[in-house]
């Protein structure tokens, strides 16, 4: 196997592949890349993610807020992003009230882009208390149908590598503002909501291009989304979840259709 380095987009390498029924030929083809992110709270380290190499600043910013690790961009107080080991440090310094805080609930999470738990102490730590959202958001789902065509438009890697999810932030009209992409389904949300942080971006909706697990639920109520728009399926908890917190909860979200799990009274 040989990479080259001649790469369209950033987050993607080439390399020689033999196709079934072809063998004894090599072609190039692209495969995306993904790195070690080190999270590092104060000179703590606190999670190691993978992800994709780029918008590490926004993962960051994002994963704080979805983690309730902040409750304002104003709570990190500066950011460094560093190499090391093979990876990349994201270097955070947070306020004294919020490193506390983290301190006394501190645990490892290495993996989370597989289960989501991996490291969770306890089984009482999986599913956090969320306060209920306030109902605010109105979607008529006639517009969700353009929103869903311009999702390919933020997966330059997927494109590519077909190798990525996409998280993506709609307005009203349908319209997609802004998203984000990722090797990782909970990096990508992270991603988008650590730009929509400090995006004047009140009205709308996430639509994600994966299922909807119980953490993109926590991740996006805990942000303050009261619509999530999921591609492929629910689960059970997440639909627990999403009922609980007043959450809308979409699945199934294709051209023409949609599955209403929870709060359809946002929904036109």
């Amino acid at each position: 196997m040989s990479f080259l380095n001649n790469n369209p987009v950033n987050g993607v390498r080439q390399t020689m592949v033999q196709q079934r029924g072809q063998l004894h030929t090599s072609q190039p083809d692209w495969v995306a890349e993904e790195v070690p992110v080190a999270l590092v709270y104060n000179g703590i380290s606190h999670v190691v993610m993978m992800a994709s190499p780029k918008d590490f600043e926004a993962f960051a910013l994002g994963f704080s807020l979805s983690e309730g690790i902040i409750r304002t961009p104003q709570d990190i107080y500066g950011m460094d992003v560093v190499p090391a080991c093979n990876g990349v440090e994201v270097q955070i310094e947070l306020s004294s009230r919020c490193f506390m805080a983290l301190k006394e609930r501190r645990r490892s999470m290495a993996g989370r882009t597989g289960c989501g738990v991996c490291g969770v102490e306890q089984i009482t730590d999986v599913v956090r208390p969320l306060e209920p959202l306030p109902f605010t958001q109105t979607f008529d789902l006639q517009n969700l149908d353009q929103a869903l065509r311009q999702l390919r438009s933020v997966q330059q890697i997927g494109d590519l590598t077909g190798c990525t999810h996409a998280a993506a932030w709609i307005d009203p009209q349908g319209e997609l503002l802004g998203g984000c992409e990722d090797i990782g389904r909970h990096v990508a949300l992270d991603k988008l909501l650590g730009i929509r942080a400090k995006q004047p971006w009140t009205q709308g909706a996430v639509l994600v291009s994966s299922r909807a697990s119980y953490e993109m639920v926590q991740k996006a109520a805990m942000c303050g989304v009261e619509i999530l728009f999921a591609v492929s399926a629910a689960t059970t908890l997440a639909i627990d979840v999403a009922e609980k917190c007043n959450l809308t909860l979409v699945g199934f979200s294709k051209p023409g259709r949609g599955t209403v799990f929870t709060h359809p009274q946002r929904l036109r």
